[in-house]
């Protein structure tokens, strides 16, 4: 069936703004909480016009700020908010992520600076395992938007490659044809010696939704384990969370381009102030992370405004969180955030905002929702044998 429409709504903090409701007193996180929160929104940006184009806005999204409570972990957390594991781990270092301390508030980092890339279709930055999907515009349409997913990816051993590609097919419920090398392994490992795995299984690393790539044995899918986004688990393939492929898998079309591309620095601007983003090198592909930065720097055309101690101090961090790095800026802990205002969600019947999750204010930038009525589901069905 064909795709509605991207239609106007109200302006937004995060992609998933979350509309159950939860116990101040203490909460277990069920499954159903996940998928009643999630829509995928499409948010502006303005790409620069010219070097020096204060006009831009390359930073999508605003923080928001969350209490821990009883039995929360910070794996529950992020997945709430829609962020990968290794976002909320890599800003909150010190915290147990299976114990995090009841009561304390959380600046959760739901903010991101667009990845150099040509803002066309699919673009996953492997550093900070991290899908934007650039739809096209409709007629007439000026504004450019952009909706961005976290993704798990390839261990060290089997790495997801820097490559271009383009959606070739779409298959629900895929059966999973185990290579020969992934067989070896699974052989080796665990002792499991089948040749494939039924769609629907349990058992399936694929879970229910798989978009296939023009890359050969590469495939962006569903995953039997939400824990692995934001990790490193994957044969070289990009597993999304179940409730976020499920309604990525209705919007996305057959024929789109993609690209994998590696960014572990990343430079935007927002509001006439320049902020960096910088992630672990995790496949160990930059030799020289300040030199990579420098870089960096210049392509942007804002290097003149950026503080090289401010940008050093990011960069020792990789924390993942766009920070302040604009000459003049306050100290690190007042540097002003990002902020946008907020977006009208599609709420469950009867649901609230829970008192310990709070947004920031003054929020200013518009976004657009996509309806999620199911798009053409026509691409290669049946068994395809693919790397998970």
């Amino acid at each position: 069936m064909k795709r509605k429409n991207l239609r106007q709504l109200l302006v937004a903090s995060l992609a998933c703004c979350v509309c159950v409701v939860l116990s101040c007193v203490g909460y277990a996180w069920e499954e159903e909480n996940f998928y009643s929160k999630t829509i995928i929104i499409a948010r502006p940006f303005s790409l620069p016009q010219s070097l020096q184009d204060m006009r831009a806005q390359t930073i999508i999204g605003s923080p928001r700020e969350y209490t821990i409570q009883k039995k929360d972990t910070l794996l529950d957390v992020a997945r709430y908010f829609d962020l990968g594991y290794n976002e909320l781990v890599q800003a909150y270092p010190d915290m147990d992520p299976w114990l995090p301390p009841v009561g304390e508030t959380l600046t959760v980092p739901t903010f991101w600076v667009l990845p150099k890339s040509g803002n066309e279709g699919v673009v996953v930055n492997i550093p900070e395992m991290r899908l934007y999907y650039f739809p096209p515009r409709e007629k007439g349409e000026t504004q450019r938007m952009v909706v961005t997913l976290p993704v798990g990816l390839g261990r060290d051993d089997w790495p997801t490659p820097v490559a271009k590609f383009k959606i070739r097919g779409k298959t629900a419920n895929p059966i999973w044809v185990i290579p020969e090398s992934i067989k070896k392994e699974r052989i080796a490992d665990k002792g499991w010696s089948e040749d494939s795995i039924p769609g629907g299984s349990p058992d399936n690393p694929m879970g229910k939704y798989k978009i296939e790539l023009t890359l050969p044995m590469y495939a962006i899918h569903d995953t039997n384990n939400p824990w692995a986004v934001g990790r490193l688990v994957t044969h070289g393939c990009i597993r999304l969370y179940p409730e976020d492929i499920q309604q990525f898998f209705n919007v996305i079309h057959i024929g789109v381009p993609g690209e994998f591309v590696y960014q572990p620095v990343k430079i935007g601007l927002l509001n006439g102030k320049v902020y960096a983003e910088v992630h672990e090198d995790i496949y160990g592909l930059v030799p020289d992370l300040w030199l990579e930065a420098q870089k960096v720097a210049r392509e942007s055309g804002w290097e003149d405004m950026i503080d090289k101690n401010l940008l050093l101090k990011v960069l020792l961090k990789k924390n993942g969180v766009p920070t302040d790095v604009t000459i003049g800026s306050r100290s690190e802990d007042q540097t002003e955030e990002p902020t946008e205002e907020p977006e009208t969600i599609k709420e469950p019947d009867q649901a609230t905002e829970p008192e310990h999750i709070r947004e920031p204010e003054n929020r200013k930038e518009p976004a657009k929702e996509f309806d999620n009525t199911e798009a053409s589901n026509s691409g290669a069905a049946g068994a395809i044998a693919a790397i998970e």
